[in-house]
């Protein structure tokens, strides 16, 4: 395992051990493309294009790579969304 899916899997735990700030959206896939649009990932709107961007997604991040919306990929891309989203409103009000 790479050390940022290392990172991840510990970041996951503690996070489910604390609780996470946000719960994560469904699996829909309107949902996983407005998470996408936050990250600035413009996804088709074809069904193979969802999936072809959660499995980039995935091995961005070490997650197991099966190109499905699984709940910890759901969870993980709503917390990038989250944090992307935040920047975005740091840097507006520069």
């Amino acid at each position: 395992m790479s050390t940022r899916g290392v990172l991840n899997l510990v970041g996951t735990a503690v996070g489910g051990v604390i609780g996470w700030s946000e719960t994560p959206p469904p699996a829909e896939p309107a949902s996983l493309r407005a998470l996408f649009s936050d990250l600035g990932i413009r996804v088709g709107p074809a069904e193979a294009d969802l999936h072809d961007a959660v499995l980039a997604f995935q091995q961005r991040t070490g997650i197991d790579e099966e190109g499905e919306a699984g709940p910890r990929t759901v969870h993980l891309l709503a917390r990038y969304a989250a944090e992307s989203r935040e920047l975005t409103r740091f840097r507006s009000a520069a």
